[in-house]
């Protein structure tokens, strides 16, 4: 017997004694997880695996609880649900991260560069009071430090910070995944991840491209991997509200959702000060992410896939009807009377938020994403994208009933966004609550409160460079098209196999190829069901029109076929209804929303737009960068495409 038959009979019969105990223990089997993630690693089943596919398969149906060679009959082996229903709310405080400096101070008393060592570790994390403590993988200085989302990163304008990203995840991922869709998967075993600073600008071996993968200890790395220490110049305008996420191949669904997330701040005092925005306790980030879980309080992801016969795991969305606010379920925030800056993240899979407070209070935004915009706009209610982050100014003296009381954050934003089911109102229509003090009065004759200091203000106005015409006018137009493909043409039956740009994957060759250093008109064409948050990497972007399709299902159809706008006729269909841009996106984003059956045009900046300059790094270097659907399950299967510079 040759040495490559007895590698593979060790294989195949350590799969055999693996899939047999899980089997014959149902209880048990999650004490089997390890040495199954392991087999499976090793067998790598993709066209190059030591094995034939078909074994691969037969073994994968067990590993998902199949009951027989058939995909059509199957069984799933996932745990029970837990109904939250009876969780009560509004019983955690809100939790605000660390916060980690992200420079240094010199004897001048001026910042400079420093570095930083953080790591992904594998610990427990308690989403709500009345719930056993969660397995989740998370960022942190340490294993003792390490937090749900992670630690909160306070950079400098123009200060570069040297970050060293440490893998210590076990051999085998917490979650499911699906091998079936562009999958990291490394050859000896351990989960792969690599960190993306979403919405940074940084040179393309600091990005955290989808392959620029590695696992435990550098063991082992994807084909774009060159260093373990990455480089932020931090020059990106601010409002500087950005954050950090994993990114490896085929896993962002997975990985996000197990807790490899975090946010990240640059700071511009010079920009910033004279704003006299609310600071220290009175500045708070939301970190808002929905989840499912199992009896056991370990987080639920689906076992088995929405056409099984094709993906055996994958499904296009995913959605948890807890809504989680910096790790805690439903929580609460004691606040004064007075002007707070909540920074709001969206770092949900799938899920948009449409939230507005339960008293009708408004939202001052001042800024979206990382750029202020040139002047604030107040509004009732905020419509985030996953990835989508709104900077506002909530004023709590303008609520009307004197004595302490709680109002609440809700959200109404079904799901699927825009068309899907309608949100919970005792579940995921519910955010978290304020605790609001009782109001400061002179005709009190018991002890009260000193009134709260609300000398902060809100901006009359914000940057000059927010506003489309502060760059160069476009050099190119480019269209992008979003397909969803079905496994039928009936919309009743049919199940979504992939999501394609403009009908390519990530591993065909680029077809955006913008020069560095100026800027384009990209106009994106939807022809799925879905709103899909658009985000480039190193790029900043805004909407300047939503313009809808007339006969959207004759046009989709041409373009299934040919796809090529100009056989199809674009400009016969793109005449329909002009939908505005709502005010509070108009500035530098780096997610725009791109709604079902409209052509949305976006200026692109290849350029840094606050100064009007080039990048101070080479942004044509391999292994260049991405655009995507910020749908991770969309991203994952596979709505991801390279984008590569030229000088």
């Amino acid at each position: 017997m040759g040495p490559r038959i007895q590698q593979l009979a060790a294989v195949l019969l350590a799969a055999v004694v693996v899939v047999a105990a899980a089997r014959d223990e149902p209880a048990a089997a999650k004490n089997y997880q390890t040495q199954w993630d392991t087999v499976m690693s090793i067998l790598n089943c993709k066209s190059d695996s030591l094995i034939p596919s078909y074994i691969c398969s037969v073994i994968s149906k067990s590993r998902w609880g199949w009951s027989s060679d058939d995909p059509d009959d199957y069984t799933p082996a996932a745990r029970p649900l837990r109904s939250t229903a009876d969780l009560p709310k509004y019983v955690d405080p809100l939790p605000q991260m660390a916060r980690i400096q992200g420079y240094g101070i010199n004897q001048f008393g001026f910042p400079v560069p420093t570095n930083l060592t953080i790591g992904m570790y594998n610990t427990t994390w308690q989403f709500h009071r009345d719930m056993p403590p969660t397995p989740v993988f998370v960022y942190g200085q340490s294993l003792q430090t390490a937090t749900f989302p992670g630690p909160t990163i306070v950079a400098r304008y123009n200060v570069p910070l040297y970050v060293t990203w440490e893998n210590h995840l076990p051999d085998a991922h917490i979650l499911p995944w699906d091998p079936t869709v562009p999958t990291a998967i490394p050859k000896n075993g351990g989960v792969p991840t690599v960190v993306h600073l979403h919405g940074a600008a940084q040179a393309p071996d600091s990005d955290g491209h989808a392959l620029a993968w590695f696992t435990r200890d550098f063991a082992e790395n994807g084909s774009t991997w060159t260093k373990k220490t990455y480089t932020y110049p931090n020059v990106q305008p601010a409002a500087g509200n950005i954050w950090y996420h994993d990114h490896a191949l085929g896993l962002t669904r997975a990985s996000l959702l197990a807790g490899l997330l975090a946010a990240y701040i640059v700071e511009w005092p010079e920009l910033e000060m004279p704003f006299n925005l609310p600071s220290g306790e009175f500045d708070l980030h939301l970190v808002i992410a929905d989840r499912q879980f199992n009896t056991d309080g370990t987080i639920y992801m689906n076992s088995t896939g929405v056409e099984p016969k094709i993906h055996p795991q994958w499904q296009p969305e995913y959605f948890g009807e807890v809504i989680t606010v910096n790790g805690k379920a439903w929580p609460f925030q004691a606040v004064q009377r007075r002007r707070y800056r909540l920074r709001i993240l969206n770092a949900s899979n799938a899920r948009y938020l449409n939230i507005r407070f339960s008293n009708g209070l408004p939202f001052t935004v001042i800024a979206s994403d990382a750029t202020y915009l040139s002047r604030p706009v107040t509004v009732s209610n905020l419509l985030l994208s996953p990835a989508e982050i709104f900077d506002v100014i909530v004023d709590f003296s303008l609520v009307v009933n004197p004595n302490a009381t709680d109002i609440e954050l809700l959200n109404s934003a079904p799901y699927p966004f825009p068309t899907g089911t309608p949100t919970n109102d005792s579940l995921d229509g519910k955010v978290m609550a304020f605790n609001v003090s009782a109001k400061w009065q002179l005709n009190d004759d018991i002890n009260t409160p000193t009134p709260a200091d609300n000398s902060t203000t809100v901006p009359e106005i914000g940057v000059p460079f927010a506003k489309v015409t502060a760059l160069p006018p476009t050099m190119k137009t480019r269209y992008i098209v979003l397909y969803e493909n079905m496994t039928t043409n009936d919309p009743n039956t049919g199940k979504t196999m992939n999501l394609y740009i403009n009908g390519l994957r990530l591993e065909d060759p680029p077809t955006e190829t913008p020069i560095s250093g100026t800027t384009e008109l990209w106009h994106v064409i939807n022809l799925t069901p879905d709103n899909h948050p658009l985000h480039l990497h190193l790029a900043e972007f805004q909407a300047v029109q939503m313009l809808q399709l007339v006969d959207p299902d004759m046009f989709k159809t041409c373009m299934l076929q040919h796809n090529d706008t100009v056989i199809c006729n674009l400009s016969q269909h793109a005449v329909g209804a002009l939908q505005p841009v709502p005010e509070e996106e108009k500035t530098w984003k780096n997610v725009v929303k791109i709604p079902p059956a409209y052509v949305t045009s976006v200026v692109v900046a290849f350029r840094l737009v606050h100064n009007n300059m080039p990048y101070p790094f080479d942004a044509t270097a391999a292994p260049g960068y991405v655009y995507h659907c910020h749908i991770l399950d969309h991203e994952d299967n596979a709505m991801i495409r390279p984008l590569t510079l030229l000088p």
